[in-house]
């Protein structure tokens, strides 16, 4: 998986010693830090495009994000879009779940999942609900999960 920063500076390590130098950088600098990871995705044309991000906020002292992109041609019914999300969110926070207990950082996984089931992506929510609290993590849904609807979000669009 290639990971790059923000400004689009590419991140040379594999993504769980970036994170790792990152929670240490952020602590020596006297911060404490919180991490949200969020996916959202795009359809264009025949593409979908999923942007997973892990955000980084350091306590009343703004924040920082890591981005992986990622384009597959598969067709997703809108469900099945959402909960690709998700795994994809949850891949990555299983993958540094051991950093964060290790350095106590709270992490959150954050569903682009509407609440309101006006909405067609709250088909989704009850199945990513049970998968992300059933691997023991946070749950933030539409409007709280602005790592998938705000971060990854202006990623994809």
């Amino acid at each position: 998986m290639i990971w790059r920063k923000f400004n689009g500076d590419p991140i040379q390590l594999p993504i769980k010693d970036a994170v790792e130098q990152a929670i240490k950088r952020e602590a020596n600098a006297g911060h404490h830090l919180k991490v949200c990871i969020g996916t959202d995705s795009q359809v264009k044309g025949k593409e979908t495009e999923f942007a997973t991000v892990i955000v980084f906020l350091r306590e009343h002292a703004g924040g920082f994000m890591f981005i992986h992109n990622e384009k597959t041609l598969v067709k997703y019914s809108i469900k099945e879009r959402m909960l690709v999300e998700v795994a994809k969110s949850i891949e990555i926070a299983y993958e540094l779940c051991d950093l964060f207990t290790e350095f106590d950082v709270d992490m959150e996984v954050h569903a682009d999942i509407n609440t309101n089931p006006q909405f067609k992506s709250n088909e989704a929510l009850r199945e990513a609900m049970g998968y992300i609290l059933g691997m023991g993590f946070a749950f933030k849904a539409k409007p709280e999960a602005f790592a998938s609807s705000s971060c990854a979000n202006k990623v994809v669009n």
